[in-house]
């Protein structure tokens, strides 16, 4: 009954991860940077928290699987099949959690006050300076919030997941699917 507990917290401590880094980009990109099809953009970010998780995970299925575009090309370069492993879990769990981190990154991003950014842009400080020593640190708190955010909704991922990565014990069983099953 172990199993199932350490490859939940494996694959939400991944997804989180990789959801960190997507959602902090995409959110500093999307709300600093002029971006055509902005709205776009976002608007599919932001797809998989309206949308029930079994219809997140068939879209991923389709992606995935091995007659679709990734799956097939994965197939094909280097024998990889993605579903019915635990890096599809990683991969459904990161699709859901991270509306969860972009929305709260955004929110951060937004917060911070712009006097801020111009004043150390006038003083020479490159674009990436900008970002490490004043955007980010004034955000830290609403990207922790989305960190934990992330983390708990990868934790309980069960839709996506069951699709993607089905209920093998030992193998993708999950606490939520073992939960139901």
């Amino acid at each position: 009954m172990l199993e199932p507990i350490i490859l939940s917290l494996k694959i939400a401590s991944i997804a989180t991860i990789f959801s960190f880094l997507f959602g902090v980009s995409l959110a500093y990109l999307l709300n600093k940077k002029n971006i055509p099809g902005k709205n776009f953009w976002e608007t599919l970010l932001t797809l998989p928290m309206i949308l029930p998780p079994s219809v997140t995970g068939y879209f991923l299925l389709i992606l995935l699987g091995k007659r679709g575009p990734i799956g097939s090309t994965l197939l094909e370069l280097f024998d990889v099949k993605i579903i019915f492993t635990w890096y599809a879990a990683v991969i459904a769990a990161c699709v859901v959690s991270l509306p969860l981190m972009y929305q709260n990154a955004k929110a951060a991003f937004i917060s911070v006050d712009p006097v801020y950014e111009k004043a150390a842009r006038t003083l020479g400080s490159s674009e990436w300076k900008v970002f490490r020593t004043i955007t980010f640190p004034l955000a830290w708190p609403g990207v922790i919030s989305g960190i934990v955010l992330s983390f708990c909704g990868a934790v309980g991922e069960f839709g996506a997941t069951l699709m993607v990565a089905g209920n093998i014990p030992g193998k993708t069983q999950t606490v939520p699917t073992a939960i139901y099953y």
